[in-house]
């Protein structure tokens, strides 16, 4: 069952990536090549990023650039096993 913050970043990261849903699709860009990575993360990840720190006992570093965030989404989705 997705809930409202997978929700949201999902509706971010399609913003961001319309191809986001192409597994294995050479159309996908890394964060790190991002034009807009560099800015400070959205709305729905600072949410989200929240979210998966607190479940995961882990720091939150609301610092991060929306590519910086991206990828910590991931390693987080990965150890909570939440968003796979």
């Amino acid at each position: 069952m997705i809930n409202k913050e997978d929700e949201l970043f999902n509706e971010q990261k399609n913003e961001e990536n319309p191809n986001a849903d192409l597994k294995g699709s050479n159309t996908i860009k890394d964060p790190d090549e991002w034009t807009t990575g560099s800015e400070p993360m959205t709305g729905a990840q600072h949410s989200y990023l929240k979210t998966l720190s607190d479940e995961a006992g882990e720091d939150f570093d609301e610092t991060l650039s929306k590519s910086e965030a991206s990828k910590r989404i991931d390693e987080l989705q990965h150890k909570t096993g939440r968003g796979l």
